[in-house]
């Protein structure tokens, strides 16, 4: 499927802004964190209003057919703030699928997504925004600083994992399914995602790499799950990721570069 905006996107003003800038959450079953998730990015939001950084902003819940409260909580949500909007899905299609709703129903200049549990201070967006702006990057990919809150379990995967993806596939960006991609509009206009898996990480960096667009990597502080159950080292979701990595394989080294103007 192609990653397109549903309408124009904001057009940056002539003072320097980045335009109009959009957050999703892709949720199953986070009714816990919900609340907490969207008042921590609409503050760093509103700073960066403030501060002259973006022109505005949006907040998007993914609700991937969650069995809690989590739909009709962000359905309050959006109704008493028209800058929350909600994305419903009818059957559970896992992290691929709610990260390309989330794509596809995005509206701003530039994107972020990340978990709803906040695996990073939201106020690490600030300065994403800057290293974005100073070095003229297309993504701003973040790495854990301190990974030893997430079990030797999931530290081993991680690593192994890593390795594999830069042996496949040339990637420079480390720790690339931590769950903070800044990216300009430009980059999702140019690219197409496949997967419906945890793989999509991994295809969003390869395809922007391999298609010219600069790639720049911070380092952030990482606070770990304290409610709920993550899912991301479980059997199915590791065999699902290493079979998509096989089956895109040839497409993903088979991307070359874009024009641009």
């Amino acid at each position: 499927m192609t990653v397109q905006p549903q309408q124009q996107p904001h057009a940056p003003n002539g003072h320097g802004d980045l335009g109009l800038l959009s957050i999703f959450f892709p949720m199953w079953n986070e009714e816990a964190y919900l609340h907490r998730a969207l008042d921590a990015a609409r503050e760093v939001c509103e700073q960066l209003v403030g501060a002259g950084e973006i022109s505005g902003f949006e907040l998007i819940v993914v609700d991937d057919a969650s069995t809690d409260a989590t739909g009709r909580l962000a359905d309050e949500l959006a109704a008493a703030d028209p800058r929350v909007r909600v994305v419903h899905h009818a059957t559970n299609r896992k992290l691929g699928g709610s990260i390309k709703s989330g794509f596809e129903a995005a509206r701003g200049d530039l994107v972020l997504y990340t978990d709803a549990d906040l695996p990073f201070e939201m106020i690490e967006l600030v300065r994403a925004v800057r290293v974005l702006r100073t070095y003229e990057a297309d993504v701003v990919s973040a790495y854990r600083l301190d990974r030893t809150g997430e079990g030797p379990r999931r530290a081993v995967y991680s690593f192994g994992y890593n390795w594999l993806v830069r042996a496949m596939f040339g990637t420079r960006v480390r720790d690339i399914n931590f769950a903070f991609k800044l990216c300009r509009r430009t980059v999702l206009d140019h690219i197409t995602l496949s997967s419906e898996g945890s793989f999509i990480d991994a295809e969003l960096i390869i395809r922007a790499q391999r298609s010219g667009f600069e790639i720049v990597q911070i380092g952030v502080d990482y606070f770990p799950r304290t409610r709920g159950v993550s899912t991301l080292s479980s059997f199915g979701v590791i065999r699902t990721m290493l079979r998509e990595m096989t089956t895109l394989r040839r497409d993903l080294r088979s991307v070359v570069p874009v024009e641009r103007a």
